[in-house]
């Protein structure tokens, strides 16, 4: 695994031991983060890597130029994991790795509101719902959040979201989505 493109483009990346994590390919990272550059989604973004596990898809914002990422990750030695990567980068500068569950960090409220969230929770999650609702006050305006699964989480019919972008990566399915209303 390495970092795609940007200023740390082809630094190696190190991936949490185990199964309990699984991280986004190089090749779905690229197709992601080129998808986000036409939008121009990452310069100065403030980035929200939310389920971070080895933190590729933060630090590949951050190389591409984000302003700043957020990594939480409940898991200590996936959190270590991503400072250790932060260090090889040099990236480290311009982030902040939080201990916790992802919906309560989402809940907390605390912190500037995030321009691009990176979505890559366990295939199994039954969490969307909840996930996506507590994230509707935690973005701005216009943010992108990235979702990755094994399926399709947000449909047309969402009254809160809707889909910009969908593709399919062999058993992975990345959807961009935006908030469908504007909030006072």
């Amino acid at each position: 695994m390495r970092v795609v493109a940007g200023t740390a483009g082809g630094r190696r990346l190190l991936a949490p031991e185990g199964t309990r994590t699984r991280p986004t390919t190089d090749r779905v990272r690229e197709a992601v983060f080129n998808a986000l550059g036409s939008l121009d989604a990452v310069a100065d973004a403030r980035v929200l890597d939310l389920f971070a596990g080895s933190g590729a898809l933060g630090i590949e914002a951050l190389s591409r130029g984000a302003a700043h990422a957020t990594f939480v990750e409940r898991d200590g030695a996936a959190r270590r994991v991503v400072e250790a990567n932060l260090t090889t980068t040099g990236l480290g500068g311009d982030a902040t790795v939080v201990a916790g569950d992802a919906l309560a960090h989402l809940r907390d409220g605390s912190g500037e509101p995030y321009d691009l969230v990176l979505l890559d929770p366990p295939h199994d999650t039954d969490r969307w719902p909840d996930l996506l609702a507590a994230l509707e006050h935690r973005i701005t305006e216009g943010a992108v959040v990235v979702i990755e699964s094994d399926r399709p989480v947000v449909g047309d019919d969402d009254p809160a979201w809707v889909v910009t972008r969908e593709k399919r990566y062999g058993g992975t399915v990345v959807q961009m989505v935006q908030p469908r209303r504007t909030r006072p």
